[in-house]
């Protein structure tokens, strides 16, 4: 028999898991399971905390100092309340389902390192963080003798209710639908505004595929119109993607000093990204490769930052003062690449001001393209299920030329370099 007085602290220490938290975005939002509880108090998630959701664009709208901890527990309470619509439905989701799809989409971005997108494959080498998120999540699996083995089927797609894998990755995931509605509210973008409760309600199951009712296709043109809009005014907007193309640079300049042996200061874990290409064969080779990039998050690139704005070398001290000033690189976006011309003769220009050698330009100096879509018809498509019942994909099943012309790829082509140099 149980003493009542042990039985009332393990009552109230399984009372306690059950946390509400206040979202700016959706109003309170319950920790349903003990569970979801232990993975979010994991330091694994805690570092979430540490990792903005939109990298630097907080210098262009100062409010948008979210994280990737509020995007991910904001994706969880959508996917709690999507299940409960498609169970309302009479899709069949069982507990074991309904918690594990929860977990899938709370550790979704889990694999995200410093400024999220910005330096994905600058401190990294081929990397993705999908690939991250993977490996932490069966890291956690491991601890906790194996309960998140369902949520990792999900999660890679190896899960047979194919649906449930379509809420956590596809063109109308849950992922999408919180990041916009997040990312618009903390930026002040209306532009991004969408319906999100309006087309959970229009979703639904056929034959193992998630798909959305007919009366919900004007939401879904809102939808894609809104991810559109977002991208080229605030996730590609020109001082955004200047002020990542500078962090970059950074990066390069210290991994250049560092391998070369000279004095860098950095955090431990941001010393051993700086010194080695790592890969995903390190890490899944060497112990303590993953545990190093599960510590490091913006605070270890911008303490570097401000030490290496004093460094000795110029290139890399210049550059730091720059961004940290926000002083900006100029950016140049175009329907058509630079030619050969255009580009040497910008880095000439920056060679003779700032008295560099020839291969010193590239850290002043950037060029590429940005691309942008709304939908692909290839990609794991958004299916419209009709009355007569019928799937057919959106654009097929839209009578609306702004759907058709949305799965059109914009290619913008951009070059960026300091303001003091006039050309």
């Amino acid at each position: 028999m149980w003493h009542s007085a042990e039985f009332n602290r393990i009552k109230a220490q399984t009372l306690n898991k059950k946390k509400i938290i206040n979202d700016p975005v959706y109003g309170f939002i319950t920790i349903r399971s003990e569970l979801v509880f232990d993975i979010i108090n994991h330091p694994y998630f805690q570092r979430l905390r540490r990792i903005k959701q939109m990298g630097l664009s907080e210098l262009v709208y100062p409010g948008a100092h979210h994280t990737r901890f509020h995007h991910a527990i904001g994706a969880m309470h959508l996917m709690c309340i999507t299940l409960d619509n498609l169970r309302a439905k009479g899709v069949e989701i069982t507990d074991a389902e309904y918690e594990s799809a929860s977990i899938a989409i709370l550790l979704h971005d889990i694999g995200h390192g410093p400024f999220s997108h910005a330096l994905e494959y600058s401190l990294l080498k081929n990397v993705p963080h999908e690939h991250l998120s993977r490996m932490i999540m069966s890291r956690l699996n491991q601890e906790m003798d194996g309960k998140l083995s369902l949520a990792l089927d999900i999660f890679n797609g190896s899960y047979h209710k194919r649906f449930l894998n379509e809420l956590v990755a596809s063109q109308l995931d849950i992922d999408r639908l919180d990041y916009l509605k997040r990312d618009s509210f903390f930026s002040g973008v209306s532009e991004g505004t969408i319906g999100a409760d309006r087309i959970i309600k229009m979703l639904d199951v056929h034959e193992g595929r998630l798909v959305v009712e007919e009366k919900g296709i004007y939401s879904i043109e809102n939808f894609l119109s809104a991810r559109r809009l977002m991208y080229w005014q605030v996730y590609l907007h020109k001082a955004g993607v200047s002020a990542e193309k500078m962090l970059i640079k950074i990066i390069e300049r210290a991994r250049k000093l560092t391998r070369k042996n000279e004095e860098v200061f950095a955090s431990p874990p941001l010393k051993l990204f700086l010194s080695r290409d790592i890969g995903i064969e390190l890490f899944a080779e060497e112990e303590g490769v993953l545990d190093s990039f599960a510590q490091m998050d913006d605070y270890d690139i911008w303490g570097a930052i401000k030490m290496w704005a004093h460094h000795p070398d110029r290139i890399l001290s210049s550059l730091c003062q720059m961004l940290l000033e926000r002083k900006l690189f100029r950016i140049k976006l175009t329907n058509d690449a630079p030619t050969k011309e255009e580009i040497k003769h910008i880095e000439k220009q920056i060679m003779e001001t700032y008295d560099l050698k020839p291969n010193e330009v590239k850290y002043y100096f950037s060029n590429g393209k940005e691309t942008n879509y709304a939908y692909l018809m290839s990609d794991k498509e958004i299916l419209i299920l009709s009355k007569s019942g019928t799937v057919r994909d959106v654009v097929e099943a839209a009578d609306l030329p702004n759907i058709k012309a949305m799965s059109k790829i914009v290619r913008k082509y951009y070059r960026c370099w300091p303001k003091d140099i006039s050309l």
